[in-house]
């Protein structure tokens, strides 16, 4: 494992097919990861393999780069959402951890 970061943020809904909800991690944590990772361009669009935990709940997934933020997204699953007593709208606690080798 790389690096583990520590950040709030606000759960939201995509208004795309399959409704998924995310947490846009913060400008500084993009920057962290970034220079963790170094360019991923051209490798599977970017994402990133991590560790998430909010609260009790902890999964891996991948971050998704955003261009409209300028930073990553988070997807957050519908059974840690449930587990968690979260929805969308809802502020969360995050831990995020970039996995060694997280290219994709």
């Amino acid at each position: 494992m790389l690096d583990q970061m520590e950040f709030s943020g606000d759960l939201w809904l995509s208004p795309g097919p399959g409704g998924w909800t995310f947490i846009t991690l913060p400008k500084e944590c993009a920057d962290q990861i970034r220079f963790l990772t170094g360019s991923r361009k051209g490798k599977a669009w970017g994402m990133i393999k991590v560790k998430a935990r909010i609260g009790s709940s902890a999964w891996q997934t991948t971050i998704w780069p955003d261009k409209a933020s300028g930073s990553f997204l988070l997807p957050v699953k519908t059974a840690v959402r449930k587990a968690e007593k979260i929805s969308s709208g809802d502020r969360a606690d995050v831990v995020l951890t970039v996995m060694a080798g997280s290219e994709i």
